[in-house]
């Protein structure tokens, strides 16, 4: 579905990402873990389209056999990708069903803006409470609930989450990653940035680890929570 092939992403002078390359298969929940700095978010931003892999030949990006990495970011949404970026940014001033409707204004999900967002209330039915309230009102598991929300609103194929566990306290961690699982039993697949491993690799049906920028180990998330490396590094085990 998704194939990041080698790409080498940066800054200007400056190279984030070496040769990196990461699959996502129709169905999957794929995480990629690795610790702050490692480029987990360049990678995202270079999906999206908000960076491109370095010229001459940085790497490509397809999704469902179609170059994404020479797309304008506004193109690749309309493919069918929706991103959640880190740190659950929605429009404050805006009510919480303004938030949401935002997230339906791609032509693909125009004529289902109705059932989908029934289905968003149903999944978040304290978002419903307060459709009337700003979004600012919210607190930040009720925020990240609204940014996962307004990114299914574009009724996504692919849904890329950036860190949605960030500052989040562990009962609601729990309770956002079974609401990922839940998605992806609805058909969308999912790459998945996270740093908690805890919760993010035993729902992966697969997952990679990013250090200093390159792809260091991958495998079934399960089997990487058992491996020695991933526990001392991100589980002090």
């Amino acid at each position: 579905m998704l194939e990041v092939e080698a790409i080498h992403v940066g800054y200007g002078p400056l190279q984030v990402l070496w040769g990196v390359s990461v699959g996502v298969k129709e169905g999957e929940v794929v995480s990629v873990i690795g610790p702050n700095g490692a480029g987990k978010t360049t990678l995202i931003k270079t999906i999206v389209g908000l960076l491109r892999p370095r010229a001459p030949d940085g790497g490509r990006i397809t999704f469902r056999g179609r170059r994404l990495d020479r797309l304008a970011p506004e193109e690749i949404v309309r493919q069918g990708i929706a991103v959640v970026p880190e740190g659950a940014r929605v429009f404050p001033e805006m009510s919480v069903l303004d938030n949401l409707r935002m997230g339906a204004l791609v032509p693909r999900a125009r004529g289902r803006r109705a059932q989908t967002l029934a289905e968003v209330f149903a999944l978040f039915p304290r978002l419903e409470e307060r459709a009337g309230q700003p979004a600012r009102t919210l607190s930040g598991g009720e925020r990240q609930m609204l940014a996962v929300g307004r990114a299914l609103m574009a009724c996504p194929a692919l849904l890329l989450l950036d860190e949605p566990s960030l500052g989040l306290q562990p009962t609601l961690v729990k309770a956002i990653m079974e609401t990922i699982r839940r998605i992806n039993e609805r058909g969308i697949t999912v790459l998945l940035i996270e740093q908690n491993v805890h919760f993010s690799l035993p729902m992966s049906h697969r997952a990679y680890v990013l250090e200093h920028g390159r792809i260091v180990l991958e495998g079934p998330g399960a089997e990487l929570l058992r491996d020695p490396h991933v526990r001392v590094s991100y589980l002090g085990i």
